[in-house]
């Protein structure tokens, strides 16, 4: 679905126990390609610092219910600094959106010390926006989200599906490379999320392989889910 200019796609989430999870990867995986991110049969870890306005409204917009919102955050993959990317994902009812740009090393850390000249070169529509959310409203980095995540895709339908596991809130700084930052465990022990994300439409093949109607669809936001963490525990 396209609305201004910006393809949309369906996302559906759900919680598992890890003994779903194991039942539900031995049928995907035996069909479904591993993602080529994927450094391990295991998964990935996905580090993010998200950003937010000083009254948290992405908290309220999403807990309120409110059909169009957005965040933006700064991801890496696997603790390093090889790929270093800003992202906005947008949300449009059931579609989401997720735009992304290449950021550097100096552009990051300038970022963190609170100087935000060194983006206004940048063409990039994405970048500019963020500029604009971090230079005049207020925007600011607000927690780390860390989780592992275990990813398969099929082709027809553009199809993803991920389990991500091992959900935690950096809850003692906001550096993705800082090493020494402790982190608080979100999830059960016993939870995992699952992610299906598809284009147009869901194969029947895939379909029957997860078998959505058994499921039970929840709301589910990372983001918020560490953050409410660490102002109810914290006061971050």
């Amino acid at each position: 679905m396209e609305i201004d200019n910006k393809n949309f796609r369906h996302e559906l989430k759900y919680y598992l126990t890890y003994f779903e999870m194991i039942a539900l990867r031995k049928k995907v995986s035996s069909f479904l390609s591993l993602d080529k991110n994927a450094t391990s049969p295991e998964g990935y870890n996905i580090r993010s610092l998200y950003f937010d306005g000083i009254h948290n409204h992405s908290i309220f917009d999403k807990n309120d219910g409110i059909f169009g919102r957005e965040k933006y955050r700064i991801r890496i993959y696997n603790e390093n600094d090889a790929i270093i990317k800003l992202e906005r994902k947008s949300k449009y009812g059931d579609y989401i959106n997720k735009e992304s740009a290449p950021l550097t090393c100096l552009e990051y850390d300038a970022i963190l010390r609170g100087e935000y000249d060194c983006l206004k070169g940048r063409t990039d529509a994405l970048v500019q926006d963020f500029y604009r959310a971090l230079e005049f409203r207020q925007f600011q980095p607000r927690v780390i989200v860390d989780y592992t995540r275990e990813a398969y895709v099929y082709e027809p339908g553009n199809v993803r599906i991920t389990f991500d596991k091992e959900l935690r809130a950096g809850i003692s700084g906001i550096d993705v490379f800082d090493r020494n930052i402790v982190y608080q465990e979100i999830l059960y022990p016993e939870q995992v999320i699952l992610e299906v994300k598809y284009d147009d439409f869901l194969p029947d093949v895939i379909r029957q392989l997860l078998q959505p109607e058994r499921l039970t669809r929840s709301a589910i936001s990372k983001y918020v889910l560490c953050r409410e963490r660490t102002i109810q525990y914290f006061k971050l």
